[in-house]
């Protein structure tokens, strides 16, 4: 496979590696998949709209628009077929790909998508809290929920620990407040006539890919069910000092709206035409969904959503990348964001969340990929322990929560770092994340995930990551930043035999890996980590995998997931990611623990498993990549312990 790489560009073959799974992996949530009445049409030559406007009118169709900005690819409608079938229409299709102007079509299959709000949010609304001339405290904001706002400030109030929050205060008195930067939320909408958001509101970055127009406004229900994008916007980018609600992360940036999530089904292409959306003028795209958080889902990106993903970190910003940031997931203890190929993927940023008082809140779910943590709901019984932000038709509600509450926390930190360096790239923003993010007080109630040290002095922990983020300690050191070596990534070795596996009889692997070294895909210093595995079993939630670095760094790629009763699909090339190496040295032995074991109180038989293979891909850097960083010990203890640590590493160069 190594031959294979050779001769194409970096970034191509990136983008070819992280295709492969989205296209192989069989039976991806096919369990929710229906026929929608969206169709994919290439045409036979980059012929344009004018082209692909005259082939939807002469076959009946209605034309939408180009895919991810293709000259001859699009997005076609038909009014005469339902919005969600059983049953795909071979005659309309047929009626496409016989016309001489049309290569090929497909058309889309509907998938589910949910939001990762807490349940009981909708059930705390607060209206009409805008309080206009509320007197302001020294030197604080004077919107009247900015008390509220714990995660921003936390002085104790409903019961948090005192100094757990984002630390937003410092970075803002060194004059950040992410002017110049647009957050994308990709949702259900955005109230954008809302006092508090109207005037940070990027009208020209937003799009409604629900009714296919520039005003992507939440449809109305009796329950607020739409009010889910309005409230992630808040959180980033409401204004300050205007005496309405409370006050965003970043309340000098810009917000977009993409309203996409409001339909019974997701389509590849409705996904992809949002998060590949002017991705020269969005920073940042937010997402607070995913698959179905259910404890058995194992989904994840389609082909066109991935290519925009990868188009995104390729060229977006012009080249630097654009910055994606996911929710987790809320499906808690019995759930495995690993399992979900949105957050567990290495183009997005995956956040977790923690509660006022520094425990994990009883909906997050943990998996080695989460790269660090923000803040949801609190502990206490209180109406004002959730995230308040704004609400629908120009209210406020201090009820916002769930992992959805997270995501567009650090959005809005992210912000503020661009504003520091508009010149971070993706990447960058990644290692800030690693560097910058403290354990303060955070720590797992049922002690089972503790706090640990990888083999390069860095302190992550299974729930929470590399730890909160801390808003003043990315801005300091995003402006002193000098960028980073050159990505590549290695191909470490395959594990391909039937191997049988079951209760009291689990199965170790190991790969002996050099890093690829002397070939031009080196990598001696680790970023992400991915293990492509293939097995079956006839219980899949009974399996858990472990996998441990040659520095001695075990993560828990895959937990139990009790729900998760699969006894045919199993894991087919699936990429379990981890990020709790970051920054060891990538040669040596890798070994692969998979385990099968009973699931306390769920009736299972004598379940068995069949391992087929095991693929490793590290990435990251053949040269040390702090070494241009700063050094302030004082300001940034992190980052002077892992330059220590590679400065007496045994890699030579």
């Amino acid at each position: 496979m190594n031959s294979f790489f050779l001769g194409w560009s970096r970034k191509v073959l990136v983008s070819l590696c992280l295709l492969c799974w989205a296209i192989s992996v069989p039976g991806l949530g096919k369990e929710f998949d229906v026929a929608t009445n969206h169709w994919l049409v290439e045409l036979t030559h980059d012929g344009g709209e004018d082209v692909a406007r005259r082939v939807a009118r002469e076959t009946g169709f209605t034309y939408i628009g180009p895919v991810l900005g293709s000259k001859s690819e699009f997005h076609f409608t038909h009014a005469g077929v339902p919005h969600a079938r059983s049953k795909r229409s071979i005659p309309h299709t047929r009626q496409l790909r016989v016309h001489p102007q049309v290569r090929t079509a497909y058309q889309q299959s509907g998938y589910m998508r949910v939001k990762r709000g807490y349940k009981d949010a909708a059930k705390l609304l607060t209206v009409n809290k805008q309080h206009i001339g509320l007197k302001a405290k020294p030197k604080l904001p004077n919107d009247p929920d900015f008390d509220k706002q714990w995660y921003l400030r936390n002085t104790g109030q409903s019961g948090g620990v005192k100094g757990l929050d984002l630390n937003v205060m410092a970075a803002w008195e060194m004059g950040y407040s992410g002017a110049g930067v647009t957050t994308a939320i990709m949702d259900d909408g955005i109230d954008y006539l809302h006092e508090d958001l109207k005037n940070n509101y990027h009208a020209d970055a937003s799009y409604d890919f629900s009714s296919n127009d520039p005003y992507p406004y939440p449809r109305y229900t009796d329950t607020w069910f739409n009010s889910h994008g309005t409230r992630c916007a808040g959180e980033v980018s409401a204004a300050k000092d205007n005496g309405v609600c409370g006050v965003g992360v970043a309340y000098g940036s810009k917000v977009a709206g993409l309203r996409m999530l409001d339909q019974p089904f997701m389509t590849d292409l409705i996904e992809a035409n949002a998060m590949g959306h002017m991705p020269n003028v969005i920073d940042i795209y937010s997402a607070s969904w995913g698959p179905t958080d259910d404890g058995k889902t194992v989904d994840g990106p389609r082909n066109l959503t991935m290519r925009a993903i990868v188009n995104g970190v390729n060229n977006g910003r012009n080249g630097l990348g654009n910055v994606y940031v996911w929710a987790s997931g809320d499906g808690g203890p019995n759930d495995d964001c690993n399992c979900d190929g949105y957050a567990a993927s290495m183009w997005t940023i995956s956040i977790n969340s923690a509660t006022n008082d520094g425990q994990t809140a009883g909906y997050d779910e943990s998996c080695s990929s989460t790269l660090a943590s923000t803040f949801s709901n609190g502990k206490s019984n209180s109406r004002d322990a959730g995230v308040a932000t704004t609400d629908l038709y120009n209210n406020c509600t201090a009820s916002h929560s769930g992992t959805s509450a997270a995501a567009p926390e650090a959005a809005g930190v992210f912000a503020l770092a661009l504003e520091a360096n508009r010149n971070l790239t993706w990447r960058d923003m990644q290692h800030l994340t690693v560097l910058t993010s403290k354990r303060n007080s955070l720590y797992d109630s049922n002690g089972i995930h503790h706090w640990k040290l990888n083999g390069a002095h860095l302190l992550f922990n299974h729930l929470f990551g590399y730890g909160v983020l801390d808003a003043a300690s990315m801005v300091d050191l995003a402006s002193q930043w000098r960028g980073l070596p050159e990505r590549f990534h290695c191909k470490a070795g395959t594990v391909s035999a039937e191997k049988e596996f079951t209760f009291g009889k689990p199965l170790r692997m190991s790969i002996e890996s050099d890093g690829c070294f002397g070939t031009e895909n080196e990598v001696n210093y680790l970023e992400h980590v991915q293990a492509f595995i293939t097995l079956r079993s006839t219980y899949r939630g009974c399996v858990t995998m472990y996998m441990t670095s040659p520095m001695g760094t075990t993560s828990m790629i895959l937990s139990q997931r009790p729900n998760d009763d699969d006894d045919k699909n199993g894991f087919t090339r699936w990429p379990f990611m981890t990020t709790h190496t970051w920054a060891e040295l990538s040669r040596g032995t890798w070994t692969l623990d998979i385990v099968m074991e009973p699931i306390m109180g769920v009736k299972t038989n004598i379940e068995t498993g069949l391992f087929k293979e095991w693929t490793l891909v590290l990435h990251g850097t053949k040269t040390a990549p702090y070494a241009n960083q700063p050094a302030d010990k004082e300001r940034h203890e992190k980052l002077y312990l892992v330059r220590r640590a590679h400065e007496s590493g045994v890699v030579q160069e």
